[in-house]
């Protein structure tokens, strides 16, 4: 089989329903942003050491989130009452649950905050701001998508859980390399 199929030359796509829209259509927009955001995880696990038990245990959680973020892919690939629907698994309040244990995981070795935090400091913790704000640009389109047609809520409050994991983490791989976090200096008026 060939990787390409000439079919999307028009500047449309195909749902896994079947149905055809545009490349720029709005579901097609935040799955796109969710694959986006699973390639950015992939840089961040390609700068971890396995050697390193913090880095070791990201390698864990991602190796879970970037599963779940296929699924979440296949959902808003698919509409609610699409013919293929019952192929995919749409995120539920466990996957949100469990999302939420590892945020508490991971900031419970953090310092608490004090003060709003610049992204920086070590590559692995740049990294993952940089995943992180690409997870609230996903979890935006999502929000713009919902005002037209149904996504799943514990879809959205996965991907925004998710921001608040790449945060945590961030903060925390720079605590882990002895990096104290970037602080904001405000301007002067």
């Amino acid at each position: 089989m060939k990787l390409y199929t000439r079919t999307g030359d028009d500047g449309t796509t195909g749902l896994f329903s079947g149905a055809r829209v545009s490349k720029d259509h709005p579901r097609i927009a935040a799955y796109g942003t969710v694959d986006e955001l699973n390639a950015h995880i992939g840089m961040v696990c390609a700068a971890c050491d396995p050697e390193l038990p913090f880095q070791q245990r990201l390698l864990e959680i991602f190796a879970q989130v970037q599963s779940r973020l296929f699924d979440i892919g296949a959902d808003l690939a698919t509409p609610e009452g699409a013919r293929n629907e019952a192929k995919i698994r749409r995120i539920d309040d466990a996957q949100v649950a469990e999302a939420e244990g590892w945020i508490d995981e991971v900031d419970e070795g953090n310092v608490p905050m004090r003060h709003f935090v610049m992204p920086g400091g070590t590559e692995l913790s740049a990294r993952l701001h940089v995943a992180r704000t690409v997870c609230r640009r996903a979890e935006r389109l999502m929000v713009t998508l919902s005002h037209s047609e149904p996504v799943g809520a514990a879809t959205i409050r996965y991907v925004n859980r998710l921001s608040d994991l790449l945060f945590a983490m961030a903060r925390r791989a720079n605590k882990e390399a002895g990096v104290k976090d970037v602080e904001w200096v405000a301007g002067k008026k």
